[in-house]
């Protein structure tokens, strides 16, 4: 058993370090005795649009008994997206049990993400999603309140209640996300002035 651990601790070893030559300064030791490390990749090397981080714990059964544990990180990753990338990532594990997966882990999110900058994806701007998703609510804003119009008496009540102007969403803006040891952080700022654009 002791030889076993010996060995696997020995393609650990390897493995990393074949990464850390591979991939540079892309390539971070979060937490060397924990075994926890993080890789940044994107879908260029001159102007990425498209990126992602990949951190990775590697248990004392990796590779031969027990599979990485991993979290995706980027900001635009979620949904169908996170489940599809995941779903491939288990699928390469499943197909070489008992070897060293990170380099394909890496390669396969690579070609995700060059997949996305060739087809008609948009850059993952997240200021443009944000608006979207105000214009969304601004939809359901109106759904909500078209019956609302039809009553006048409400509607001036309404009216007189609540001005137009603290009904807008203020602009929302986004900070680059950084990423520091296990956790991506991205800012978020608005100016609100009532209430109920607090809570929208």
């Amino acid at each position: 058993m002791a030889a076993g651990d010996t060995g696997r601790a020995q393609q650990q070893i390897d493995e990393i370090e074949a990464l850390s030559s591979i991939y540079g300064d892309d390539w971070c030791v979060v937490d060397e005795d924990e075994k926890i490390y993080c890789i940044k990749i994107s879908d260029c090397l001159d102007q990425p649009k498209w990126t992602l981080c990949l951190q990775v714990i590697l248990p004392p059964g990796y590779p031969t008994a027990e599979p990485p544990i991993y979290q995706l990180n980027a900001p635009w990753l979620r949904g169908q997206d996170y489940t599809e990338l995941a779903n491939s990532l288990e699928e390469i594990y499943v197909q070489n049990i008992g070897e060293s997966i990170l380099y394909l882990w890496v390669e396969k999110i690579r070609e995700v993400l060059v997949e996305k900058a060739q087809s008609s994806h948009p850059e993952p701007d997240m200021k443009k999603i944000t608006e979207e998703v105000d214009e969304d609510d601004g939809d359901d804003f109106l759904l909500d309140y078209q019956p609302i119009q039809e009553d006048q008496i409400k509607m001036l009540n309404y009216m007189t209640s609540e001005s137009q102007e603290d009904e807008e969403l203020p602009p929302i803006h986004h900070g680059n996300p950084i990423t520091d040891r296990r956790s991506t952080f991205q800012a978020h700022l608005a100016p609100v002035v009532t209430a109920r654009q607090v809570s929208r």
